[in-house]
């Protein structure tokens, strides 16, 4: 049961509208980073979690930002509100959508479930979620240095802000289950290469950091395959086989 409360969770006002600049926040909209995208891949792996503590922080988090939606849906309105025809017409998306926000980014491409990211096990989907979080973020900084607007910018920021929050809650409920930093996850145990680091790069000068250093990994110079030469492959319905096969036989 959802119940809607007609104020929104954070101050949306614009002082000098932008159709340009609507066009751009259509990106938190309905682009692959935006707040539909987040609302609904965090409430649906929620569906997916057994501990009861993380998934009541995943439903939290999907409803706050479906608030975050509708700040960023009264965002773009008021940048379009109260402008001729003429300056609205400025943006061409806003031309054929009409104006007010709209499923699809800024370059017009309609918005689409393969954008989330979700997959059934709460290891993989909370930092899936930290990914996403980080996409947001990085997108919410680019539309604030877009905007000369301080009431956008007041507003952008705050979603901004809510970004880095969600992305520490992430990381706490990995830290909680000792997985924050443990790249093993699952019922399957990966094999003896699991701490080797294959030196593959080669430009003269091998570059070594904690990613390819001892304890933690073995490092590999000059790593050799170890696979051998596939199998030719055999299709009884490729006709230049067929009659290779059949030459041969006829000797």
């Amino acid at each position: 049961m959802f119940y809607h409360r007609k104020e929104l969770i954070g101050q949306v006002k614009v002082g000098q509208p932008d159709p340009r600049f609507a066009q751009l926040c259509l990106e938190q909209f309905g682009g692959a980073t935006g707040e539909l995208t987040a609302a609904l891949q965090y409430w649906v792996q929620s569906f997916h979690v057994e501990d009861a503590g993380i998934r009541d922080m995943l439903q939290d988090i999907a409803i706050e930002e479906f608030g975050h939606l509708e700040m960023v849906g009264k965002l773009i309105e008021q940048h379009t509100r109260g402008l001729s025809e003429a300056d609205v017409f400025a943006s061409p998306l806003f031309r054929i959508r009409g104006i007010g926000p709209h499923f699809l980014d800024s370059q017009g491409q309609a918005w689409t479930a393969a954008y989330i990211n979700e997959g059934g096990n709460v290891v993989r989907d909370l930092r899936a979620d930290i990914a996403a979080e980080a996409g947001a973020r990085q997108t919410y900084e680019a539309l604030i240095k877009a905007t000369t607007d301080e009431g956008s910018k007041k507003a952008l920021t705050h979603l901004l802000t809510r970004e880095v929050s969600h992305t520490a809650m992430f990381m706490q409920a990995l830290d909680r289950m000792n997985k924050l930093t443990d790249p093993i996850f699952g019922n399957i145990a990966p094999d003896e290469t699991v701490d080797v680091y294959f030196d593959l790069s080669k430009n003269g000068m091998d570059q070594r950091g904690p990613w390819n250093q001892e304890p933690r990994f073995r490092f590999d110079a000059n790593p050799k395959p170890h696979g051998g030469l596939p199998p030719d492959p055999v299709n009884p319905d490729d006709e230049r086989g067929r009659l290779k096969s059949e030459k041969l036989a006829a000797r």
